[in-house]
């Protein structure tokens, strides 16, 4: 119990400080790219109290819920926003010898699931704000969901096709270098569906600012509206650790597996980077464009790379 309970207090504070390293690298690394000053100056040197700043700027706003909206639903939307990715966090491995926080036989099947809930808080925050750009942003979020949910499970199903398992620490464990190469269509679609459902630029139509204001967050202020944020940068990190535990051999490394935890979390901040990269550098895509990508582009590469894998089970049986 005592154990269970210490995995549990790990897990939560993870989650409480590595969507915050993700959200302050993001800060310093789009000011580089895109030559902004603002973020490199509070604090002093290179501008590190500038999350703090926000966090504080955050809190002092006053909490405004608009008079028609459903006050209800309208305040617990961000809770059920967040909360999913905290319970995905408790389930992926991050080193051999059962460094994860509770081991389950259908671990993958459990993310996938759970991962899908935090739409629903949008679609709450949408519907309650009593606002049609809201409802509209809701909407699209909800659409957006169930276009990239079928090649990002495909995408896994290929993995664990191959491993022989739902379990995470068992892919990891069934991983071979050779995977890379073979299971490279299936990381393609399944971190770039992950992208499209944490509505993450290219792929931020729903919640495009200067077309629909903000989406389904319009009505949101003060510490609610961080919390939506701060349910974003926990999606990077969820969707980057998913994608280096099944894709990229989670904890296996050069080194001796006694240091994995370090391999997991360099594969995973590795890959954060490459989520904010893409933000500066991609233009945001139209809504037509969005949902070819995912039935033309995305869904034929997942059935693609499931036929590879089962091509490859069977040859090597």
């Amino acid at each position: 119990m005592l154990d269970t309970l210490l995995r549990c207090a790990a897990a939560l504070v993870v989650f409480l400080t590595f969507p915050l390293i993700i959200g302050q690298t993001e800060h310093k690394v789009m000011a580089h790219m895109q030559g902004r000053l603002g973020p490199m100056y509070a604090g002093g040197f290179h501008g590190w109290a500038q999350l703090v700043a926000d966090g504080v700027k955050f809190v002092q706003k006053e909490d405004i819920v608009p008079a028609e909206a459903d006050r209800r639903v309208f305040q617990l939307a961000p809770a059920v926003s967040l909360l999913p990715y905290l319970f995905v966090l408790i389930v992926i491995p991050v080193g051999p010898n059962g460094f994860v926080g509770q081991a389950m036989d259908a671990g993958l099947f459990f993310v996938l699931a759970v991962t899908g809930i935090g739409v629903i808080g949008k679609l709450m925050a949408g519907w309650a704000s009593a606002n049609k750009f809201s409802l509209l942003g809701g909407l699209r979020t909800a659409a957006q969901l169930m276009s990239y949910e079928l090649p990002m499970v495909l995408a896994a199903a290929s993995v664990a096709m191959a491993a022989g398992t739902l379990s995470l620490p068992g892919i990891v464990d069934a991983f071979h270098w050779w995977w890379i190469p073979w299971q490279a269509l299936g990381a393609f679609v399944f971190f770039t569906a992950g992208l499209a459902e944490l509505q993450r630029p290219p792929f931020d139509m729903p919640v495009a600012d200067s077309e629909i204001i903000f989406g389904a967050y319009t009505e949101y202020t003060g510490i609610r509206f961080a919390f939506f944020l701060l349910s974003e940068y926990a999606g990077i990190l969820v969707i980057s650790a998913l994608t280096a535990v099944l894709f990229l051999g989670g904890w296996h490394g050069p080194m001796h597996d006694q240091l994995g935890w370090l391999w997991t979390i360099l594969k995973t901040f590795a890959l954060a980077f490459v989520v904010i990269w893409l933000r500066v550098t991609y233009p945001r895509l139209r809504e037509d464009q969005l949902m070819r990508f995912a039935w033309t582009g995305l869904i034929p590469l997942a059935l693609l790379q499931l036929a590879l894998t089962g091509v490859v089970k069977v040859a090597i049986s």
